[in-house]
């Protein structure tokens, strides 16, 4: 079994990896900004860990000691067009989604290099190969990490380090439900957010994500790229057919 470090387990997608990994048997290393909110998880450690503060991230891989995998979840999002969207806003997407991410990798890959085996999944979205209106900033946060993840995968491959990236479609976990909404009163792009339900389509649950990754956890030889769900592997399919000419959406809207 993998000791297994997890950010973001507090809720949502991170918290059901943490669940579905501590059944499976491996030893688990769940983080959240406030510890406290860990503490019903039957997980072997509970750690303080804020992807964008560099000595909290320091301190927990200290105290998690040998990890075998990072599964790097924590992220938000925000909804938002690009023409208004606060550039504070973005700014703090892409330090969470992004830099964290990268961040926390940087803390664990020197022992995985040294020991010559480790492996690291980053926790994407298809929004890290398509867009959607109104969820740019998100898109491009991880559009930007999957460019980080994919150039990880090269540089570490030769050290023994595995690396994969997770991509469900919508989640119902929540998080866009508690996501910031930047729209003024009457707002011109008040009837595209409307049309956001639609855009999203069908959702996977926490619990589909967490099966995928507890899946890329064990397998031998990991893909580096994991769509989760039907929705995201007919929504990838259609993007790699579409003309590269011209915007891409799954769904055709009337705006």
């Amino acid at each position: 079994m993998s000791s297994v470090l997890i950010t973001g387990a507090s809720k949502g997608i991170g918290r059901a990896i943490a669940l579905e990994l501590s059944r499976r048997g491996h030893r688990v290393v769940a983080t959240a900004r406030r510890p406290e909110t860990l503490a019903d998880l039957p997980v072997d450690q509970r750690l303080r860990l804020d992807v964008t503060d560099q000595e909290t991230v320091d301190q927990a891989v200290k105290d998690a000691g040998d990890v075998d995998v990072l599964i790097s979840n924590a992220g938000e999002t925000v909804r938002a067009p690009l023409e208004s969207v606060p550039l504070a806003e973005v700014e703090r997407l892409f330090q969470l989604n992004t830099l964290g991410a990268l961040r926390v990798a940087q803390g664990v890959l020197p022992a995985m290099r040294a020991r010559g085996a480790g492996r690291l999944i980053f926790v994407s979205s298809v929004q890290g190969r398509l867009v959607l209106p109104m969820i740019g900033p998100y898109g491009a946060s991880k559009w930007a990490l999957e460019a980080l993840a994919e150039t990880l995968a090269i540089e570490t491959r030769h050290f023994g380090v595995k690396v994969s990236v997770v991509q469900p479609g919508a989640v119902s976990s929540g998080g866009g439900e508690r996501a910031g909404v930047f729209l003024k009163e009457n707002d011109p792009y008040g009837p595209l957010y409307e049309q956001l339900p639609l855009l999203r389509g069908e959702s996977v649950t926490p619990e589909e994500v967490a099966a995928a990754v507890a899946a890329t956890v064990e397998h031998p030889e990991p893909p580096l790229r994991v769509p989760v769900g039907a929705p995201a592997e007919r929504a990838l399919k259609a993007r790699k057919e579409a003309s590269e000419n011209e915007p891409f959406l799954m769904t055709k809207i009337d705006w």
